[in-house]
């Protein structure tokens, strides 16, 4: 029997099957989870679209509630769910705590948040209202890099609004999607929120469901491609957050060495599995030698290991197709270009690769042009502030980027040229749930958080009224 199950209708319920889950950093089984069969997932989908008629009847205000309460189990839980996830995706013990804090403080302001009507005309004529009405079931399709984070980015807004969800986990970091769903069955009736599991091989037939009415998908822009296909013969409203391969360009007057810390812990956050992470650093050429030593020096310092041993700083990687694909980015990088830090295989068990610098690489080069999604950070040099645009625009991706430097005018400048859904500037990865978040080009399609993302949950409803 599985150490954990699937949620049905408000129950833990066994899987058609088992699956084993590994802890990356000793490639050992930790734990067992019920696996989804096909009946399993219409039976989720037939709870889901069940129990969303009722919940949409609700008000908005007992649904804020909700989530509130959901906020608090995730709080009372904390230490449990943080242990869970360095087990299951490898992350240091600290950076789970934060995913966790994180997960309460998202869920915490979307419980603040409203679906007012609008009146859009009101004369002698006519009074024409704008309502928001719920979809119907939402699938919520989540990545392995921050298993219960991304949770936060979709189900309960996707709940806010009046719809059910059905919750498919990535197969490597299912449990803590199980731990949510306990949470939240104690709280919301039955089947408003529900899960599945498999081993990739249901995803389609969920995301084709007649009755699933939207998919939020976070993933790679290949399998986002075929999320969409899938979604196509029923017109599934979507909202895909894609890769990205973002770039930061740096200005030649920046402070070298602030600015050196501020790259490498957006480039090497979550052992670099992060969609929205620094992917290829632009430097001047007046300063580039000096920047490459002091990403050098940083690299050179980390403490990389098991993330449940106090003072680890990076972790594996979270599965063993990632690690042998970012095995082979590494050989890239030596044969590309000067590997200056890092650029080994640690001889010890578990996904583990120590945080490289490259330097001497440049735009063509796959290290550069494909997205590592791993502990790699290629460094380019560059000599003309106009041609560095062409080459922060030059892929198919457009998640996130960043520009540094003192002169905040040129920075700006720079900035809106760059075809990106976020340009930060003098900062990477800042983030909120008050602050829409969505891909340009080939990273993505629609919005997650604050009230344009509400509204990706819902459909316009328009009453015309005659006077």
């Amino acid at each position: 029997m599985s150490d954990f199950k699937l949620w049905i209708d408000g129950n833990a319920v066994d899987g058609a099957s088992e699956m084993d889950v590994i802890n990356p950093a000793t490639e050992e089984v930790f734990a067992t989870i019920a696996k989804s069969d096909k009946a399993q997932v219409d039976a989720a989908i037939d709870s889901a679209k069940a129990a969303q008629l009722l919940w949409a009847k609700t008000s908005i205000s007992e649904r804020q509630a909700a989530l509130s309460k959901i906020a608090d189990g995730l709080n009372e839980n904390a230490d449990d769910i943080a242990r869970t996830l360095t087990q299951e995706q490898g992350k240091p013990s600290t950076e789970a705590a934060a995913e966790v804090m994180y997960t309460e403080a998202f869920i915490r302001h979307f419980a603040t948040m409203d679906l007012p009507m609008e009146v859009l005309q009101d004369d002698e004529s006519k009074r024409v209202e704008l309502h928001r009405k719920p979809l119907g079931v939402v699938a919520c399709i989540i990545p392995w890099n921050f298993p219960l984070l991304i949770i936060a980015f979709k189900a309960p807004l996707a709940i806010l609004a009046g719809n059910a969800v059905v919750i498919k986990a990535s197969p490597t970091t299912p449990i803590s999607t199980a731990k949510f769903a306990e949470i939240c069955a104690s709280v919301l009736p039955a089947g408003v929120v529900n899960t599945v599991n498999d081993e990739n091989e249901l995803g389609d037939y969920l995301t084709s469901h007649p009755n699933i009415a939207k998919v939020s998908f976070t993933g790679s822009s290949a399998t986002g491609k075929k999320v969409m296909a899938s979604a196509s013969n029923t017109l599934k409203r979507l909202t895909l957050e894609l890769g990205g391969n973002d770039p930061g360009i740096v200005l030649p007057d920046v402070n070298v060495k602030e600015t050196a810390a501020k790259l490498y812990g957006a480039a090497f956050m979550n052992c670099g599995q992060v969609c929205l992470a620094l992917k290829r650093t632009y430097v001047h050429e007046s300063i580039y030698d000096e920047m490459c030593d002091e990403l050098a020096t940083l690299a050179n310092a980390a403490v990389v290991g098991d993330g449940s041993n106090q003072g680890t700083e990076i972790g594996p990687l979270n599965n063993k197709m990632q690690y042998e694909k970012v095995k082979g980015f590494l050989e890239n990088a030596k044969t590309a270009g000067t590997v200056i830090a890092g650029g080994d295989v640690p001889d010890t068990k578990g996904y583990f690769i120590n945080p490289t610098i490259v330097r001497d690489v440049k735009d063509g080069d796959e290290i550069v042009d494909e997205e590592q999604f791993g502990p790699i950070m290629p460094v380019i040099k560059y000599a003309d502030n106009d041609d560095i645009v062409g080459s922060a625009n030059g892929l198919e991706f457009g998640l996130g980027a960043s520009v540094w430097s003192d002169d905040l005018d040129r920075a700006k400048e720079i900035a809106m040229q760059v075809e990106s859904g976020t340009v930060w500037i003098n900062t990477h990865l800042d983030f909120g749930p008050n602050v829409p978040f969505g891909g340009a080009k080939q990273s993505g399609i629609g919005v997650e958080f604050a009230q344009e993302g509400l509204h990706e949950f819902t459909q316009v409803q328009i009453i015309n009224q005659a006077k």
